[in-house]
């Protein structure tokens, strides 16, 4: 019989990235991030000037810091624990919306962390990539976990049998994001590790159709 499965992100649920992002766009990029939202369009300003970041030169940053200051991020408080505890009953995995090239370095980046998952790189709404990963393993019963509403609504859709936990640790972000719990989305939403852990592993040996937090 197969194993359960969770799909897991990996940025504001295994690894810190909202913070040591801004910290470096103070430090070298003259550039103030307020984490008031995730609309990145409004949060960053150019510090001489004070006017907003233009688009493109977001997504510039964007691809400069993962491709030379991936080693800023640090694991989410409790993650680690939680991801080895959860791999004694599950198999798990990482979908993340990098592009493909980077797939390497966020496998080598999560391991360091003692975080040794199979990493899936993707673009856009999540929901078809992991309908995929589904194909290939099969599992008896599928946990999905992310930080965006927008990914639980991708994969409500795409594959509606599948739990979905909202989970965002970065502190400083968490309220201000949209809620996929409130929009029906995802079946909880739980910004603490160490109480997603007991929610995830009775999702793992018992069966719901809702779940309240």
């Amino acid at each position: 019989m197969s194993r359960p499965l969770i799909v897991s992100d990996c940025d504001e649920v295994l690894l810190y990235m909202v913070t040591p992002f801004r910290d470096w766009l103070a430090e070298e990029q003259g550039v103030d991030f307020t984490m008031a939202g995730n609309d990145f369009a409004r949060a960053m300003r150019h510090r001489d000037s004070g006017a907003p970041v233009a688009e493109d030169e977001i997504w510039r940053l964007l691809n400069l810091f993962f491709d030379g200051q991936m080693h800023r991020q640090s694991p989410v408080a409790g993650a680690v624990e939680a991801i080895a505890r959860l791999g004694e009953h599950a198999d798990i995995v990482v979908l993340t919306n990098l592009k493909d090239f980077r797939q390497e370095a966020r496998t080598r980046q999560l391991a360091e962390h003692g975080i040794p998952l199979r990493v899936f790189t993707n673009q856009g709404p999540k929901g078809p990539a992991l309908k995929a990963i589904l194909d290939e393993y099969a599992p008896s019963r599928a946990i999905f976990i992310d930080d965006l509403a927008q990914h639980h609504d991708s994969v409500s859709e795409s594959a509606p049998h599948v739990a979905r936990l909202h989970l965002c640790a970065e502190p400083k972000l968490a309220p201000h994001i949209a809620c996929a719990h409130a929009a029906g989305h995802a079946h909880a939403r739980i910004d603490d590790w160490a109480i997603a852990l007991p929610w995830l592993l009775d999702r793992l040996h018992h069966e719901k159709e809702t779940d309240e937090i």
